[in-house]
């Protein structure tokens, strides 16, 4: 049988917040078995569970957010992306997550930080069947028109196969991969994805932080452009990193789900709402999606048994 997965043992990491620049704590738990993920609000005066689910997501300029029911007022957690890409690319599917603030940690602005954290932790097998979203027919989503469109689309594929095309016109950025297919069975997520930083550009900075943003962000943790060039003086940790960074933030928008999928997802400058919004349409139409367990592990897609072991 293809089991769930939790946390061997505790494991924190201390940090700042990339938009609200605060300092943050992070404390992973282990968790039963059809838990889920469920971050935990304990800064509060009365602590508050927000299980991640599609519906959950209530804000995505900037980055992925999720609150209380879904409600915009209600406690948040925002940031929330590259730890969940992470939590995906290991195969994790029960998790506690108490933090101190109302954002994930920005660490080095990938998800390799996550990485390094929950396999020190350890992973261990659960008695209780692994369960997948196995997308049964297209769904798609497209906005705008001419050099505005942008659009993102799921379709049946035995396995999980991620595949992203960027178009930023900026000459560094251009001259960079500009096409990205990653296959999760792979075993490859902690080499060829989880490394990918989030980008930004210097001429966005003043603005931003006039609205309260990235007041926690830096050359430390974000890959940096300018006008027409690349300000990081380590330079790029993959040629085509911008467009591995967009399939790493996939991962994590996808897996709000609470589980993984059995898709193959497609987009063209899409990003946390195009997403969210795909997502939403599929949970929303039943006849194209089914939970799937898989009782022989031969019978799962290759390389899936084998998801979270330490490389």
């Amino acid at each position: 049988m293809l089991r769930q997965r939790t946390l061997q043992s505790i494991t924190r990491a201390v940090g700042v917040g990339v938009h609200s620049g605060r300092k943050v704590e992070l404390t992973l738990r282990p968790a039963p078995a059809d838990h889920g993920i469920v971050f935990r609000r304990i800064d509060l005066p009365q602590p508050v569970d927000i299980p991640v689910s599609a519906e959950a997501v209530s804000d995505t300029r900037m980055a992925s957010t999720i609150s209380a029911g879904g409600d915009p007022g209600a406690p948040k957690v925002q940031t929330v992306e590259h730890l969940m890409s992470a939590c995906c690319g290991l195969g994790l599917d029960n998790l506690i997550i108490d933090i101190t603030a109302d954002e994930v940690p920005i660490l080095d602005g990938s998800a390799a930080s996550f990485v390094f954290l929950l396999q020190s932790a350890g992973i261990v097998m659960q008695d209780a069947p692994k369960r997948f979203i196995r997308v049964l027919k297209p769904v798609e989503l497209r906005e705008g028109e001419g050099a505005a469109l942008k659009w993102a689309r799921l379709e049946p594929h035995h396995g999980y196969r991620l595949t992203f095309e960027i178009e930023f016109n900026h000459p560094a950025v251009d001259a960079t991969g500009q096409r990205v297919t990653f296959e999760m069975g792979s075993g490859q997520y902690k080499r060829e994805i989880a490394r990918a930083r989030t980008i930004g550009f210097a001429k966005d900075v003043d603005v931003m932080r006039s609205r309260g943003l990235t007041l926690g962000g830096n050359m430390d943790n974000a890959i940096v452009f300018g006008d027409r060039e690349l300000l990081n003086a380590d330079g790029l940790r993959y040629d085509d990193e911008i467009a591995k960074h967009k399939i790493l933030d996939a991962i994590g928008d996808l897996y709000m789900a609470g589980k993984p999928m059995l898709a193959s997802y497609t987009s063209f400058k899409g990003g946390h709402a195009l997403n969210n919004k795909l997502l939403r349409k599929l949970m929303a139409d039943t006849s194209a999606w089914e939970i799937v367990t898989f009782s022989d592990e031969k019978q799962a897609p290759a390389g899936f048994a084998e998801l979270a072991p330490a490389w």
